[in-house]
Order: structure tokens, then C-alpha cells, then sequence
């Protein structure tokens, strides 16, 4: 890659860790970037995406943990069930054709960002709080699907788990703030599969990851100072767009 390039690459993983911090989701954003800019292979680039997550979740879950914006409760069932389908995940991207899995990444960003666009369907008295048996098992559903959806896009897990939270009637900062721990988790056991079924650029890692952990302290901010519902639609756009336009692509 020439110098342009890696500055190009810096720009889009600061935004991209803003998001992370602020909603949650907009990792996946990373994965046509380093395929396009890059010029990385797309399994490689969806796991050199993924273990940059590790550290972003490492910063976000420290950051919202300070402002006390984890609840536990809500967080270790969702922990639970990323634990091995992330993993799992990891081995089906390794055993998926390239253009596939293209297309696959393309279409989740689509309806991710579509989902996200989607109004709020509770008021805060509405909320639920993940203390029931009932609640605690939809949480481990959410975990898995995400853990799976992780491994398999290289997205880090947020981009399922926060909608699908959002859906389920759980507190918006509650979701974002069990999303930040989820990065680690599905992460690590991504990444965990992906060094034996696929392969890394931890040059490439080291260097957005910089620029991701600065977007991800100022994302974290933007969370609680600014409107979340703003951020969302923003980022919600943003994975649209560069959904459609991978699909037009690979098509």
C-alpha cells in the first residue's frame, strides 16, 4: 500500500472506533475498507478486522464500566452465548468461498443498518431489566447469534447484539455497554478459530487498531453526552451505503 493509502485506512478506523464507542456497531465497515483500500483477501481482512476488536473491547468495556453503564445482569448472558459460537463462526468463514462470503457480509450490512433505522418500540418504563429466567434465555440467544454472526463476518458482535437488544426492549446504554464487553469475547474466540482455519495481518491490526482505540474514547463520550438515537441513524446509513455498494460490487 502507498502512504496515501494508510492514511486513507487511519481516517476510516478512527470513525469506525467512534462508532464502536458511541452505538456499538460499525465495525463491519472496516472489513470493504481494508478489502478495498488494502487490497486484503476478504477472509483475511475479516480476521484481521476481528482481532483489532479484542482491543477496542478491552478500551470500550474499561470506559463504560468507569461511567458504571454495564449492567451485569444483562451482560453475562450474552457473554455466555458468544462463548463458543464465535468460534464456531470462525471455522464456517474459513470453509466459505471468498464471493460468497462476500455477498453474505454485504447482505448483513444491509439489514443490520436497516434494522438499526427501525423506531424504538418502548418507552423507558417499558424497559426490561434481564432479571427474569425468560429474559436471561433470550439474552443467551442473543449471544449466540452474535457470537456466530461475529465469527463468521468478522464484525465483532455488536452489530447483532445491540439491534437485537434493541428490539427485545432492553435499555439502549445497557445494550451499547454489554456490546463493548461482547467485543471481547467474540473476538477472542474468533480469533482463536481464525489462527487455525484462516490467517491475520497483525502489521495491518496494529496499525488500525491505534487509530480505532482513539475513535472508541471519544465514541464512548459521545454516548453518554450526545443523542444516541442520532448516532445510530448516522451509523445506521453509513452500513447501508457501504452495504449496497459491496453488493453492487461482488454482483
Amino acid at each position: 500500500m502507498i502512504f496515501g493509502e494508510w492514511l486513507a485506512l487511519a481516517a476510516i478506523a478512527l470513525a469506525v472506533g467512534f462508532f464502536i464507542g458511541a452505538v456499538g456497531v460499525g465495525g463491519i465497515l472496516l472489513i470493504p475498507t481494508l478489502v478495498w483500500l488494502g487490497g486484503v483477501p476478504i477472509h483475511q481482512a475479516t480476521a484481521t478486522a476481528l482481532f483489532s476488536f479484542l482491543f477496542t473491547g478491552l478500551a470500550g468495556t474499561w470506559l463504560f464500566q468507569r461511567r458504571g453503564s454495564i449492567d451485569w445482569n444483562i451482560t453475562r448472558p450474552v457473554l455466555a452465548g458468544a462463548l463458543v459460537f464465535s468460534y464456531l463462526g470462525a471455522r464456517v468463514n474459513a470453509m466459505v468461498d471468498a464471493h460468497a462470503l462476500t455477498l453474505i457480509i454485504a447482505l448483513i450490512i444491509v439489514f443490520a443498518g436497516a434494522y438499526i433505522l427501525l423506531p424504538a418500540r418502548r418507552e423507558h418504563a417499558g424497559y426490561r431489566d434481564g432479571r427474569s429466567r425468560r429474559q436471561q434465555l433470550l439474552l443467551l440467544m442473543v449471544g449466540a447469534l452474535a457470537g456466530f454472526g461475529s465469527g463468521l463476518s468478522g464484525a465483532g458482535g455488536p452489530l447483532f447484539s445491540v439491534p437485537m437488544m434493541l428490539v427485545l426492549g432492553f435499555v439502549p446504554l445497557a445494550a451499547i455497554g454489554a456490546s463493548q464487553v461482547l467485543q471481547i469475547v467474540a473476538a477472542l474466540f474468533g480469533t482463536l478459530g481464525n489462527l487455525q482455519f484462516g490467517s491475520i495481518d497483525f502489521l495491518l491490526a496494529a496499525w488500525i487498531t491505534l487509530f480505532e482505540l482513539a475513535g472508541a474514547v471519544a465514541g464512548a463520550r459521545a454516548a453518554h453526552a450526545a443523542s444516541v438515537t442520532v448516532l445510530r441513524r448516522t451509523a445506521a446509513g453509513l452500513c447501508v451505503l457501504t452495504g449496497l455498494l459491496m453488493l453492487a460490487r461482488s454482483l
